[in-house]
C-alpha cells in the first residue's frame, strides 16, 4: 500500500535578523519537535495562500511572503510530507501561540540548537548559512 502524500507549506518568519521557530505540542504528531510554522494546503489554494491562511489561524498574525527557500520531503510513519518553505515577514499581530507549546527567535547561526522535525531540516541547513 502506498503512503499518503501530504502537501504542506511553512514560513521562516524573519524579524531583526532572527527567525521565528515554533515547538509542536506534546501529545500531537511530532510533539516536542521544532518547526517553521505552517500547515496543509487545502483544495484550490496556492502554497502562498495556504501559508498566509495557516499563520492567521495558528498565530492570529498576518505575514507577507518574501521569497521561496526550498522544497523537501520526508517519509514519516503516517505518510510522506512534501513541504515548501518560504521566507516571510510579519505584517501584523504578535505571533500568539494558539497551537504550539513554545516559540523562540533565533539567528541563522543558532538554528541548529533546536531538535527540528525532519522535513524542516533542509530549510534549517539553508538558512543557517545566511
Amino acid at each position: 500500500m502506498s503512503k499518503k502524500v501530504i502537501q504542506v507549506v511553512a514560513a521562516a518568519i524573519k524579524k531583526n535578523g532572527k527567525y521565528f521557530c515554533a515547538q509542536r505540542p506534546e501529545g500531537k504528531s511530532l510533539g516536542g519537535l521544532w518547526e517553521f510554522p505552517g500547515g496543509k494546503l487545502e483544495s484550490g489554494e496556492s502554497p502562498e495562500e495556504a501559508l498566509v491562511r495557516e499563520i492567521q489561524e495558528e498565530f492570529a498574525s498576518v505575514i507577507q511572503i518574501l521569497s521561496y527557500i526550498n522544497e523537501a520531503s520526508y517519509d514519516y510513519d503516517f505518510g510522506t510530507v512534501i513541504m515548501k518553505t518560504y521566507e516571510a515577514e510579519l505584517l501584523s499581530g504578535e505571533l500568539t501561540l494558539l497551537e504550539h507549546q513554545n516559540s523562540t527567535w533565533l539567528a541563522p547561526s543558532e538554528l541548529h540548537q533546536l531538535n527540528w522535525a525532519p522535513v524542516d531540516r533542509p530549510a534549517v541547513d539553508l538558512l543557517s548559512k545566511k
